[in-house]
């Protein structure tokens, strides 16, 4: 790790990698692996994007096999990137898993973003979070939701029903309130239906 890294971590900082592949997952013992990465750089969390995954599918011999078998089963394209995306994101969230469990879940996550074409989609936004939850099955998950106007009912819906979210495109200070709102009215709506 270099020194400026270390001076970042020492700080108190949790240090996220913005990027995830299928060679990331199952290269263990090369530099720019994810096992190596949080074991010798200190990566605490990883956050996922559709264009991450976009690049990460169209670059990579490793999903080739995966895609002509589900191809072939009749699956269409949306199921087939949703199956790879969700089994790497599980992936990674296995091996985030011993630094989830000795932060007490404050480090340790994956974030994967609910489909950008969705942000303008209260009720698919929502039902999106819920099944990629369903899917990864981690509790180290973070579904990530845009923070429109109309992601914020869907991060209050997503967290009252008990699933972690976290929140992409704040630009301004009245939206970043808007947000705390959101996460504040989860909560409570959680609290008052009797669930932890």
């Amino acid at each position: 790790m270099s020194s400026h890294l270390a001076a970042v971590v020492s700080s108190g900082t949790s240090i996220w990698l913005d990027d995830l592949s299928r060679e990331r997952l199952v290269e263990s013992a090369t530099p720019n692996s994810l096992s190596f990465l949080i074991k010798n750089e200190f990566v605490t969390g990883v956050t996922t994007n559709p264009i991450i995954f976009s690049q990460a599918i169209s670059k990579s011999d490793l999903y080739a096999g995966e895609i002509k078998a589900l191809a072939k089963s009749g699956a269409d394209s949306e199921t087939i990137i949703t199956k790879l995306t969700t089994d790497d994101v599980r992936d990674a969230c296995d091996l985030f898993t011993e630094i989830h469990n000795k932060s007490n879940g404050i480090d340790g996550r994956v974030s994967i973003e609910v489909d950008p074409r969705l942000a303008r989609d209260t009720k698919n936004t929502i039902s999106q979070g819920k099944e990629l939850w369903k899917l990864v099955n981690r509790p180290n998950l973070l579904i990530k939701v845009p923070a429109t106007v109309e992601g914020l009912p869907a991060i209050t819906a997503l967290i009252a029903d008990g699933i972690s979210v976290n929140v992409t495109i704040i630009f301004s200070v009245e939206r970043y309130q808007e947000v705390l709102n959101a996460f504040m009215d989860g909560l409570e709506e959680r609290l008052a239906n009797g669930k932890p």
